[in-house]
């Protein structure tokens, strides 16, 4: 595993700037991947990683950068949960591990730096030299994964019989015998509107 430092070098180029998410993504997908026994995430070990991440903020960024887990590459998945929290889930032996960031960590980063008025640079400053336990809650977890979510799946293409758009992954809804997009399926769900 490369350095703390230049992990957190490569996450603050990926993400465009250094703050407290991103510190706190680098430890958290060190953590992960140091529990699981996963030494050379992007490299020797890279198949072995899915990283299913909690929030859409900036630590997903830095967890990203670290483990090189990807949504492309079908080994990063996202749960929107509002949580600052990753599992971290090795292929090969099915281990798995949830972290989360503790509460307490805000106010131990004001506690330790009250003279600092900018609770971000408080946090970077608590983020970066506090003792993994400070920090975070890990939980050994199972992850039951269907072969469609596993990176590297294929599948056959199917048409939605309503829009013609193309649907992948086996993520086709039967309904009265014909086959339908999520979006025709359940229109009142989408995420869009049509106009």
């Amino acid at each position: 595993m490369q350095t703390f430092e230049v992990l957190l070098r490569e996450a603050e180029v990926a993400h465009g700037h250094l703050c407290a998410g991103q510190i706190l993504g680098v430890r958290m997908a060190m953590l992960g991947c140091k529990r699981l026994g996963i030494d050379d995430p992007k490299g020797a070990d890279r198949k072995r990683l899915v990283t299913f991440v909690e929030i859409d903020r900036c630590a997903t960024d830095a967890i990203g950068v670290v483990t090189g887990c990807r949504l492309g590459k079908r080994a990063l998945k996202f749960r929107d949960w509002g949580k600052m929290a990753a599992t971290f889930l090795d292929l090969q032996t099915d281990g798995a591990i949830r972290i989360a960031a503790l509460e307490s960590s805000k106010q131990r980063a004001r506690d330790l730096y009250p003279q600092i008025e900018d609770k971000n640079r408080q946090q970077m400053l608590a983020y970066h030299d506090l003792p993994d336990e400070e920090l975070f809650s890990e939980q050994l977890v199972h992850v039951p994964m269907h072969a469609r979510e596993l990176p590297g799946y294929k599948s056959a293409r199917i048409a939605c019989a309503l829009c013609g758009e193309g649907i992948n992954y086996d993520r086709q809804i039967e309904r009265d015998g014909q086959v339908l997009c999520q979006g025709c399926a359940h229109p009142e769900a989408r995420y869009y509107q049509l106009l």
